[in-house]
């Protein structure tokens, strides 16, 4: 009879512990929930990544993954969302987190662009592309690493002068040779405060078999490769860093589209009709992959094309293009330091 009564004892008690973890299943509609609180929300469906955000702070999460990233620096551990007939369902315990974390506004958390980094693509013995066209009745021969050099230090002009609290590093401001290495490895070496960021420009001039091909383009890292960005260090296990780091990197892919949007807009406006846009563009280049930081890559043009190597030899056209580069970076810095940072995307 005593064990029986020991037997039900412990019945009742493994029923209520039941029942409790029963109370926190996700039954709540994240999307529903949040409204009441004023949280933004943004889903990314590609990688499968939601963020949060309010009082200059934001959280990011992936369903049925039981840990958080908050503010990019802090691993929180809390229930797994689930994703429920389309719907992202959350628990009481997870909403209650989450309310508290947001409950405070962290000025701590802003970021500003601490620093620029303009590469201008080969040099030295590597001269890229180069065509010879005769312009103006002489033989010219237009080299890619030439225009990149030029373009580079226009560029470095203006944003020396705009932001002068703001570091502008060229990885080369003369005609020497630089491995892809040497470009990501200076970029990647830039020392930075705990509230800034960092911005990785390359700019480069196209090439084609086809003499009709011409235009300008901006290129960003595809979001099917993913780069190392949390550090190995890391007080995690090998799994959650990975997935960690596939968050942050996400977020490193939504700054280089902005800023390639940004400066496909302001060349556009500078350049006009005296070139054609070809859009902005997905690619793994090496020097825009190994950079853990926001970056495009830039191709002006094509020296190829007879008339636009006509305007690649033209200062007058490439001050144009740097001011159109300028312009767009210009935007971007606004928009990511009047935003504390957080450059989500609905």
């Amino acid at each position: 009879m005593q064990q029986s009564k020991k037997f039900y004892s412990f019945f009742i008690l493994f029923f209520s512990l039941v029942s409790f973890a029963f109370s926190q299943v996700q039954d709540k509609n994240l999307v529903d929930e949040i409204k009441k609180s004023g949280i933004s929300f943004y889903w990314d469906s590609l990688s499968n990544t939601g963020i949060l955000e309010k009082n200059n702070q934001h959280l990011v999460f992936r369903p049925d993954q039981n840990f958080v990233l908050y503010n990019s620096s802090k691993i929180g551990y809390i229930d797994s969302p689930v994703i429920t007939d389309g719907q992202i369902k959350v628990s009481q315990d997870f909403l209650s987190e989450i309310d508290d974390f947001f409950a405070v506004s962290d000025d701590s958390s802003s970021l500003k662009i601490g620093a620029i980094i303009i590469d201008p693509g080969h040099g030295g013995k590597d001269p890229g592309a180069s065509m010879t066209h005769k312009i103006n009745g002489k033989n010219v021969t237009v080299k890619e690493k030439d225009v990149n050099l030029t373009v580079g230090n226009m560029l470095s002009g203006m944003l020396s002068k705009a932001y002068p609290d703001k570091r502008i590093i060229m990885t080369r401001s003369t005609d020497i040779f630089l491995t892809l290495q040497q470009r990501t490895e200076i970029a990647n070496s830039v020392k930075l405060k705990d509230d800034e960021a960092v911005l990785y420009i390359s700019i480069h001039v196209n090439a084609s078999l086809d003499k009709k091909a011409k235009g300008y383009e901006v290129w960003y890292l595809t979001p099917g490769y993913r780069r190392t960005v949390i550090d190995s260090k890391t007080n995690a296990d090998p799994t959650v860093r990975n997935i960690l780091n596939s968050m942050m990197e996400e977020e490193y892919t939504t700054e280089s589209i902005l800023i390639a949007k940004f400066i496909m807009d302001g060349l556009n406006a500078q350049i006009g009709s005296k070139s054609a846009s070809r859009g902005i563009k997905a690619e793994e280049w090496f020097v825009v992959r190994n950079s853990k930081m926001p970056s495009v890559l830039i191709e002006l043009g094509f020296l190829t094309n007879y008339e636009e190597a006509c305007c690649l030899n033209d200062k007058a056209y490439l001050q144009k293009s740097a001011l159109g580069i300028y312009n767009g970076i210009s935007a971007f810095v606004t928009h990511f330091e009047r935003s504390r940072g957080f450059t989500g995307t609905k």
